[in-house]
């Protein structure tokens, strides 16, 4: 195992100085997904949830996340995202929801965790607004996915 880049010799915490790595694109997509009872799914995709629109109210804030990344890791740079994209796909077969978050960025540095910070909260904000019909959803699979651009090159989960 390599170095960590967050850690100095001393064993502290610190901020990465990324000033001297080039500005490259870098794109970083990730996935996860929410699983519910077949009705929590049919409600959910009928538009009658409680709180209103469930999957456009979780773009929205999968979005919104990604932009605020830096503000809830905290030793994550502030980035100027040029590109969100968020996909939430019903599945019956699980049942439930899959999502899938792109996230792209001309920078020093890359947007895996941005791509993951907006899955995630995509994944909370479904259970949140569909939680009062099914507390047994389970929130499971969060990766990272693709990432590319950068110093270490472009990189794939296999199978993925």
């Amino acid at each position: 195992m390599s170095k960590l880049s967050h850690i100095t010799a001393s064993g502290d915490a610190h901020m990465v100085d990324v000033s001297d790595k080039a500005v490259t694109t870098r794109v970083a997509i990730a996935q996860g997904q929410v699983v519910m009872k077949p009705e929590t799914l049919a409600l959910c995709l009928s538009g009658d949830a409680m709180k209103g629109d469930v999957l456009g109210t979780a773009r929205i804030a999968a979005i919104m996340a990604a932009k605020k990344t830096h503000e809830l890791i905290p030793l994550c740079h502030p980035l100027l995202i040029t590109k969100v994209t968020v996909d939430l796909a019903p599945d019956e077969k699980l049942p439930g929801v899959r999502v899938e978050a792109s996230v792209k960025v001309a920078g020093q540095t890359g947007v895996e965790m941005e791509a993951l910070t907006a899955v995630s909260v995509a994944c909370l904000t479904i259970y949140d607004m569909l939680k009062a019909v099914d507390r047994f959803m389970v929130i499971e699979g969060i990766g990272l996915i693709e990432k590319t651009g950068g110093k270490s090159g472009d990189w794939r989960r296999p199978g993925a």
